[in-house]
């Protein structure tokens, strides 16, 4: 039989813009990009708030109802902003997914309107799961309100939920039409959630830029100090470098095997799961990073240097690099997160392919993992956690 084969070319285009106070009426930064292109017409739109936000910033929905109301010509806000609790519990189910979606034909979100995400990384994975296939796709804008979120995952193009007690099993590949970054928004939060986005800016230094981890370095004690200018540094360049990774790297939606933007995450991701999400995200993706490096420095592809660099860095930003999820044991006598492996090689379509460094700023991936040296890398962090943990009794006796 003959056939007929074509190539399909499909262009996008991903905005990040950095701002502060983003529903100030005085701020047109919203406004702008929602009518970008489109004067003369009254731009429709559903707004979810992630819940943990309420929290520190009470007055949210009514300043997100403010600024709609300040621009009636231009935006209509189809009804109060919805509030869904955020966090993995966002990604839980998919019935927050069916309730987004039921308000979008409610309202009659179209294909032209716009649905927004205000929110942590967890929200807007649910809510972009919603908007990329209600219509088979409707205009989506995150608001990330988290260092994470800010500079990794709210910048990215995945979407997706939890299921089959996988993480991200249900998703797609859908670039949002833009993304705002609203430093202020980061001022509620909680120490601990401030420090876990620092975790992908690590990430991405390790395996892309090697002067943005010698200024993660240098900024090491003003970042755990949460310092606002130091903060925003990271965050720009961070994302910045996640969209040229996903601009240029040829595979943008991950048809192929290699993955470096998941450097460290095999393992992350599992930790995650075993410890029923008592564990966030950018806290396991600093202990699989170590672990990784660690491992690295073991198969001989690193130097001892290069690891000790990254494992202080860590340490001095404030991470703790090992839990006892590490050497949790499974029903078949197994540790549970060496699963993880299998779990990832799955979710990338067949052939295991795991970011591992040769130096710092340069990753490379390999096909092979050894287990009996990935289990003396975990025993290797726990020795370094438990000496570290001694001399601080030492200190404090």
């Amino acid at each position: 039989m003959d056939r007929i084969e074509r190539n399909i070319q499909v262009s996008f285009r991903h905005q990040v813009h950095f701002t502060q106070d983003v529903f100030s009426p005085k701020n047109s930064v919203l406004k702008d990009t929602l009518t970008e292109g489109e004067a003369g017409i009254c731009h429709k739109a559903l707004v979810v708030v992630d819940a943990s936000l309420l929290s520190g910033y009470p007055e949210l929905t009514q300043a997100i109802e403010t600024y709609f109301a300040a621009f009636p010509k231009e935006l209509e806000l189809v009804c109060p902003p919805l509030v869904i609790p955020g966090g993995e519990q966002a990604k839980s189910s998919f019935s927050h997914v069916t309730k987004i979606q039921t308000y979008i034909d409610r309202h009659h979100i179209d294909r032209h309107s716009y649905v927004i995400a205000v929110g942590g990384g967890a929200l807007l994975d649910m809510v972009g799961l919603a908007a990329s296939t209600a219509h088979r796709g409707v205009r989506h804008v995150r608001i990330p309100t988290t260092t994470l979120s800010q500079n990794d995952s709210g910048v990215g193009v995945k979407n997706g939920i939890n299921s089959f007690d996988k993480k991200n099993f249900i998703g797609t590949f859908t670039p949002p039409f833009a993304v705002i970054n609203d430093f202020a928004l980061l001022s509620s939060l909680s120490d601990r959630d401030k420090l876990g986005g620092y975790a992908e800016a690590v990430k991405v230094a390790l395996i892309r830029d090697k002067s943005f981890f010698e200024t993660l370095e240098r900024d090491a004690e003003a970042l755990r100090k949460f310092d606002t200018a130091a903060m925003q540094r990271l965050i720009y360049r961070c994302a910045e470098l996640h969209l040229d990774h996903i601009a240029t790297s040829g595979d943008p939606f991950e048809f192929g095997t290699a993955r470096p933007l998941d450097f460290g995450h095999w393992s992350a991701h599992k930790l995650e799961q075993l410890s029923d999400y008592r564990i966030r995200h950018g806290e396991a993706v600093a202990i699989g990073i170590a672990l990784d490096v660690i491992y690295s420095g073991k198969m001989g592809y690193l130097e001892e240097t290069a690891i000790e660099r990254v494992l202080n860095l860590f340490e001095r930003l404030g991470f703790e690099l090992y839990v006892p999820e590490l050497l949790e044991y499974d029903d078949n006598g197994k540790l549970a997160v060496l699963s993880g492996l299998e779990e990832f090689r799955e979710h990338l379509g067949g052939r295991l392919t795991i970011t591992l460094l040769k130096a710092i700023g340069h990753g490379f991936d390999v096909h092979t993992m050894d287990g009996a040296t990935v289990i003396e890398s975990i025993y290797e962090l726990r020795d370094r956690y438990q000496e570290k943990s001694a001399r601080k009794e030492e200190i404090v006796a």
